[in-house]
């Protein structure tokens, strides 16, 4: 069955090296260069495939974004995990660019305030860093947490998305 292939392509930029994983049915992960299998199972047989429509959409996307003009996100997912880290992950785009929520916060906007824990540990494994950014979520006390391509690069990710989002005010 196509729907278990999963394609790959990678895209360059100030960030490292990524890894886009899809299958027919949508896009299944980013991986970051030194990124954990624990984080982000995938099968053994990546098949490279640059034209997939799904890949092509999310390579410019992300290329966009690396160039500062993109803000929000527009591809199909198939995201593999329980309901809960489902609905955590999806929670994650409504974060504003340019802007950090703490855990508690997520928690709340899902329903779930006392939850933080668990929702903590549903985003250090989200499958889709930078679509789904889990890299604008910080810790209560300001502090930035965990975050799989690092935590220099989630700090010079937030750093980027302010200034793109200041860019983008000053057009206005």
């Amino acid at each position: 069955m196509s729907d278990d292939r999963h394609y790959v392509t990678t895209v360059d930029g100030q960030f490292g090296k990524l890894t886009l994983v899809a299958t027919d049915r949508g896009l299944r992960a980013l991986i970051w260069p030194d990124d954990s299998s624990y984080r982000v199972p995938m099968p053994s047989e990546l098949i490279a495939e640059d034209d997939h429509p799904i890949l092509a959409i999310g390579r410019l996307q992300v290329e966009e974004y690396l160039a500062g003009d993109r803000i929000e996100f527009d591809i199909k997912f198939d995201l593999r995990g329980t309901e809960f880290q489902q609905e955590v992950w999806l929670s994650l785009a409504s974060i504003p660019l340019g802007q950090t929520a703490t855990y508690g916060e997520q928690a709340s906007r899902i329903g779930r305030p006392k939850a933080v824990r668990a929702v903590g540990g549903a985003i250090g494994r989200n499958p889709i860093s930078i679509i789904l950014p889990c890299h604008r979520v910080i810790g209560a006390s300001g502090d930035l947490t965990g975050f799989a391509g690092g935590i220099e690069t989630k700090r010079s990710m937030l750093v980027f998305e302010r200034a793109v989002s200041r860019s983008l005010l000053n057009c206005r």
